[in-house]
């Protein structure tokens, strides 16, 4: 009887809380990935769209600098040769600056993949 009593009030059902979250787990894991590759996705974009601005500001006024202050406007970790192209083309109207970054996957699985952002600015040194 005391046997019946104790299925009855649950006591066979100890543990099973913990082996659903275990079995969880991982996607879980996989959703918080998630969310952290898509905010490091959006801070990546947004300092490629910085650099071709600033690139493209600094060229229009001071010809010839802009390549190097949209280098200099990466942060420094991301601003490495190999992942960070930086081309600013003066043409006598426009200041055109196009700035890729190579976009590192935190998730496993998925691959690196670039950003590019362009920016057009009038010319203020037609020169």
């Amino acid at each position: 009887m005391d046997r019946i009593r104790s299925i009855r009030d649950g006591h066979r059902d100890r543990g099973q809380v913990a082996l659903e979250y275990i079995g969880f787990l991982p996607f879980l894991l996989l959703v918080g990935l998630g969310g952290i590759q898509l905010g490091w996705t959006a801070y990546v974009t947004q300092q490629a769209e910085t650099a071709a601005r600033t690139a493209a500001r600094v060229e229009a006024r001071y010809p010839g600098e802009g390549e190097a202050a949209g280098r200099a406007s990466i942060r420094p970790s991301l601003g490495t040769a190999a992942s960070t192209v930086v081309h600013v083309a003066p043409l006598p109207d426009t200041v055109t600056a196009t700035v890729t970054i190579t976009i590192n996957s935190v998730v496993p699985g998925i691959a690196s993949r670039p950003v590019t952002r362009i920016v057009v600015m009038p010319n203020e040194d037609p020169r």
